[in-house]
Protein backbone atom coordinates (compact mmCIF):
# COMPACT_ATOMS: atom_id res chain seq x y z
CA UNK A 1 0.00 0.00 0.00
CA UNK A 2 2.84 2.36 0.81
CA UNK A 3 4.28 1.81 -2.68
CA UNK A 4 0.95 2.65 -4.34
CA UNK A 5 0.68 5.87 -2.36
CA UNK A 6 4.21 6.85 -3.29
CA UNK A 7 3.26 6.29 -6.94
CA UNK A 8 0.02 8.35 -6.71
CA UNK A 9 1.57 11.44 -5.09
CA UNK A 10 3.68 12.48 -8.10
CA UNK A 11 0.77 11.73 -10.45
CA UNK A 12 -1.50 13.97 -8.36
CA UNK A 13 1.11 16.75 -8.31
CA UNK A 14 1.51 16.61 -12.09
CA UNK A 15 -2.27 16.50 -12.56
CA UNK A 16 -2.81 19.56 -10.38
CA UNK A 17 -0.09 21.41 -12.28
CA UNK A 18 -1.62 20.48 -15.65
CA UNK A 19 -5.08 21.56 -14.53
CA UNK A 20 -3.70 24.89 -13.30
CA UNK A 21 -1.78 25.58 -16.52
CA UNK A 22 -4.61 24.50 -18.83
CA UNK A 23 -7.10 26.48 -16.76
CA UNK A 24 -4.98 29.59 -17.10
CA UNK A 25 -4.54 29.03 -20.84
CA UNK A 26 -8.28 28.62 -21.32
CA UNK A 27 -9.37 31.24 -18.79
CA UNK A 28 -7.27 34.15 -20.05
CA UNK A 29 -8.91 34.41 -23.53
CA UNK A 30 -12.36 33.94 -22.02
CA UNK A 31 -11.76 36.76 -19.54
CA UNK A 32 -10.49 39.01 -22.35
CA UNK A 33 -13.63 38.23 -24.37
CA UNK A 34 -15.90 39.00 -21.40
CA UNK A 35 -14.06 42.28 -20.79
CA UNK A 36 -14.56 43.37 -24.41
CA UNK A 37 -18.20 42.35 -24.24
CA UNK A 38 -18.71 44.39 -21.06
CA UNK A 39 -17.01 47.42 -22.65
CA UNK A 40 -19.31 47.12 -25.67
CA UNK A 41 -22.36 46.83 -23.42
CA UNK A 42 -21.23 49.88 -21.44
CA UNK A 43 -20.89 51.92 -24.65
CA UNK A 44 -24.36 50.84 -25.77
CA UNK A 45 -25.86 51.80 -22.41
CA UNK A 46 -24.12 55.18 -22.51
CA UNK A 47 -25.44 55.80 -26.02
CA UNK A 48 -28.99 54.88 -24.98
CA UNK A 49 -28.70 57.16 -21.95
CA UNK A 50 -27.61 60.03 -24.20
CA UNK A 51 -30.56 59.40 -26.51
CA UNK A 52 -32.98 59.36 -23.59
CA UNK A 53 -31.46 62.54 -22.19
CA UNK A 54 -31.89 64.29 -25.54
CA UNK A 55 -35.47 63.11 -25.86
CA UNK A 56 -36.18 64.09 -22.27
CA UNK A 57 -34.79 67.58 -22.92
CA UNK A 58 -37.07 68.01 -25.93
CA UNK A 59 -40.10 66.88 -23.94
CA UNK A 60 -39.25 69.24 -21.07
CA UNK A 61 -39.03 72.14 -23.52
CA UNK A 62 -42.43 71.25 -24.99
CA UNK A 63 -43.96 71.11 -21.51
CA UNK A 64 -42.47 74.55 -20.73
CA UNK A 65 -44.06 75.95 -23.89
CA UNK A 66 -47.42 74.44 -23.00
CA UNK A 67 -47.18 75.75 -19.44
CA UNK A 68 -46.38 79.20 -20.76
CA UNK A 69 -49.35 79.07 -23.13
CA UNK A 70 -51.70 77.98 -20.38
CA UNK A 71 -50.47 80.43 -17.75
CA UNK A 72 -49.85 83.46 -19.99
CA UNK A 73 -52.91 83.10 -22.13
CA UNK A 74 -55.15 81.25 -19.70
CA UNK A 75 -57.48 84.15 -19.06
CA UNK A 76 -57.43 85.32 -22.68
CA UNK A 77 -58.03 81.80 -23.91
CA UNK A 78 -60.96 81.40 -21.55
CA UNK A 79 -62.46 84.65 -22.82
CA UNK A 80 -61.95 83.61 -26.45
CA UNK A 81 -63.68 80.27 -25.81
CA UNK A 82 -66.60 82.06 -24.14
CA UNK A 83 -66.89 84.44 -27.10
CA UNK A 84 -66.95 81.53 -29.54
CA UNK A 85 -69.68 79.85 -27.51
CA UNK A 86 -71.71 83.05 -27.55
CA UNK A 87 -71.41 83.25 -31.32
CA UNK A 88 -72.54 79.66 -31.83
CA UNK A 89 -75.55 79.76 -29.49
CA UNK A 90 -78.76 80.54 -31.33
CA UNK A 91 -80.70 83.50 -29.98
CA UNK A 92 -83.64 82.63 -27.73
CA UNK A 93 -87.05 83.71 -29.12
Amino acid sequence: MHGELAFLIPIMAISVGLVAVSGRVLLKPWLAYREKQMEFDARMVAEKAAQYATQNGRLEERVRVLERIVTDRGVDLSNEIDQLRDLREPPLN
